[in-house]
């Protein structure tokens, strides 16, 4: 099934690039599926999968082109997430998530963007943007202090994006912020005990009194009205809208566990028989029938969310979307999160209690997708709010991430 939806600009170069990355993703999923329960039972991703997916390229896509990065768009994160996920929620989560936080680094000052990869081309960025910190103003920099969870992938990051606050700049934009620093000067607090998405290593990183140089501070405020630090304004890339980018990168990976859902379904109901029932195999049964369609659709419906936001973001870096455009883009990523996460629940209803046998891989793709759905960036209540306020012209009085 192939959905068409793309931004407008995007050349037949970038799809023929998008769709090699997407086919060696495929080609990495017997390994990673194969992984995925040691992933989930030893709450970490194998270092043979982040080795795989970095020889495959796939933890470059949103990297600058000027420091040997793919420099690709978020559709093509979207679709390599929604690949990986299709053989492990968590090795996407983090393979989304480590992208994103290169991404961030491509808005910062040039030198900001030199510290991290001008030696170290292959470095990679974890991070927390939630402003869990405080920047203390020094002379040359900040003194950096705090707690940030969860910072998923950062077993395998060499640097973090953190959020701050600064007590000094209070009424302006620099008042919230967030700072890069190496991953050598920051402790990792083993803190990740959840039901799903276990494998994320999402812990809590600890800094104590860090200095940050000057040049490793983004307003937060700047970023979400557009305003990026960058002088490279003609890499469209690190154009596009903060808010909604942030949040739409996480709904690669639910893509991909609708889809193993459903694909699962499809695979197990001709070899088993509805219980309690004449039907044998399952496939004659009109509610499996059903649920199937359901599920399917749902998973569709969550591709064209996501999709639908992937466009209007990659058409939109260089010409800023006004803010009626992001509520929408933030609405289409809380929806597409809401449909995965419906599709895989009608899965597990259709197969019965033998879905939440530990052996059966369904219930490991539920917990994924339950606990990945709640990040507070896809709230859908949250984003429903700032999508209807803003349809009649209400602006601002939920919060200002959009």
């Amino acid at each position: 099934m192939s959905i068409i939806m793309d931004a407008p600009r995007t050349s037949d170069t970038a799809r023929a690039l998008r769709a090699d990355l997407v086919e060696r993703a495929a080609k990495l999923r017997p390994l990673l599926a194969g992984n995925a329960d040691l992933t989930d039972r030893e709450r970490s991703v194998p270092a043979q999968n982040i080795d795989a997916l970095a020889e495959a390229g796939l933890l470059s896509l949103l990297q600058p082109a000027r420091y040997g990065g793919l420099q690709t768009d978020f559709r093509t994160l979207l679709e390599v997430g929604r690949e990986v996920g299709r053989a492990c929620g968590s090795t996407a989560w983090v393979t989304s998530l480590l992208n994103a936080n290169a991404w961030f680094v491509g808005l910062f000052p040039a030198r900001a963007q030199d510290d991290v990869w001008a030696h170290t081309p292959d470095a990679r960025v974890a991070g927390v943007v939630t402003p869990s910190g405080t920047a203390r103003v020094v002379e040359g920099g900040y003194r950096v202090s705090g707690r940030w969870a969860p910072a998923s992938g950062c077993a395998h990051a060499d640097w973090a994006v953190l959020g701050v606050t600064r007590p000094d700049a209070e009424g302006t934009a620099d008042a919230v912020g967030i700072v890069l620093a190496p991953m050598s000067e920051l402790t990792i607090e083993d803190t990740w005990f959840v039901a799903g998405m276990r494998g994320t290593a999402s812990n809590t990183l600890l800094g104590e009194d860090l200095f940050v140089p000057a040049h490793r501070f983004h307003s937060i405020p700047d970023a979400v009205e557009g305003r990026y630090a960058t002088p490279f304004t003609d890499e469209v890339l690190y154009r596009a809208p903060f808010v909604p980018a942030a949040a739409l990168v996480l709904t690669g990976p639910q893509l991909g566990l609708a889809a193993a859902a459903v694909d699962l379904l499809r695979e197990n109901a001709p070899r088993r028989g509805l219980t309690m029932t004449s039907y044998a195999p399952q496939t004659e049964a009109p509610t499996i029938q059903l649920a199937a369609a359901n599920a399917a659709s749902l998973a569709d419906s969550a591709q064209l969310h996501a999709y639908r936001a992937a466009a209007d973001i990659d058409d939109a870096a260089g010409v800023f979307p006004d803010y009626a455009a992001r509520a929408r883009m933030r609405m289409d990523a809380g929806m597409a999160a809401v449909h995965a996460r419906a599709a895989v629940r009608i899965v597990c209803s259709a197969q019965g209690a033998s879905t939440f046998g530990e052996s059966n891989p369904v219930q490991r793709i539920w917990r994924d997708v339950e606990t990945a759905s709640r990040h507070a960036v896809l709230n859908p209540d949250v984003a429903a709010e700032i999508y209807g306020k803003s349809l009649f012209g209400i602006q601002g009085t939920v919060t200002t991430m959009v």
